[in-house]
């Protein structure tokens, strides 16, 4: 029975990895399996973090094998969001968990309607003029501040800011969003682990799911099929959306 488990856990990487790497969303599945194996939700919450360093290491390497190169774009959104992700790991948070979850989930919902309704944004980039620009690393340092203390959804508020304020393509906005969350989860990580708030041998058995996982969603991304790619997003956002308010 435990080897059929650790077997579920491994095959939710999978489907977590790629996911969270064309779009996000994983760990909207992750914390329920990871509660479901007897963890707390603070335990699952830092378990969790394994996993999304690891996928995201192995999607940025591929991306750079790609030849998409973001490195130096990258960075100052990477520290950025560390900056917001150590905050927000430390938080306490004050509001009613319920409220919290109808809020994102009416994020979300906005989002998924620009999925659907602004096809062009997310297959050329905004066209939003370069001196609002600086509003991307606002957004960059609240979104770092909230996967700091929970993770969940956070790919779909980075590819948002990207995409509608940074003005990247879907490509170049996945390449970058995949190495400011390995950037800040270093510093997440570390935090839960200090905590003891880390099941490692769960947490391994994700992780080697979602660095399968994020192998191939990184080269389906490389395809450049962007209208499958709004398509895998788009349902992931409807399937979050149901979650948040259920």
């Amino acid at each position: 029975m435990e080897i059929l488990l650790y077997l579920l856990t491994y095959a939710v990487g999978v489907l977590t990895g790629f996911m969270n790497v064309i779009g996000g969303g994983g760990s909207v599945l992750t914390l329920p399996l990871l509660t479901f194996l007897g963890l707390s939700i603070g335990m699952a919450n830092g378990t969790n973090r394994v996993s999304i360093l690891l996928q995201n290491l192995v999607s940025t390497y591929q991306f750079r094998k790609g030849k998409v190169h973001i490195i130096r774009t990258a960075i100052p959104f990477a520290i950025v969001a560390s900056a917001g992700a150590i905050a927000g790991t430390f938080f306490v948070v004050s509001i009613n968990q319920e409220i919290l979850k109808k809020v994102i989930g009416v994020i979300l919902i906005i989002m998924g309607l620009f999925i659907v309704f602004e096809p062009n944004v997310w297959e050329s980039g905004s066209n939003i003029p370069k001196k609002f620009k600086w509003a991307s690393y606002i957004a960059i340092f609240a979104i770092g501040f909230y996967g700091g203390f929970l993770q969940a959804g956070v790919g779909f508020f980075f590819i948002a800011a990207l995409t509608f304020l940074g003005g990247f393509d879907i490509v170049k906005t996945n390449a970058i969003k995949v190495l400011v969350i390995a950037a800040y989860t270093v510093f997440s990580l570390a935090i839960f682990v200090s905590k003891g708030m880390v099941n490692w041998p769960i947490g391994i058995t994700l992780s080697l799911g979602s660095m399968t996982g994020a192998y191939f969603g990184t080269k389906f991304t490389l395809l450049k099929k962007i209208k499958w790619i709004r398509y895998v997003l788009f349902a992931a956002v409807v399937v979050s959306v149901i979650n948040f308010f259920m």
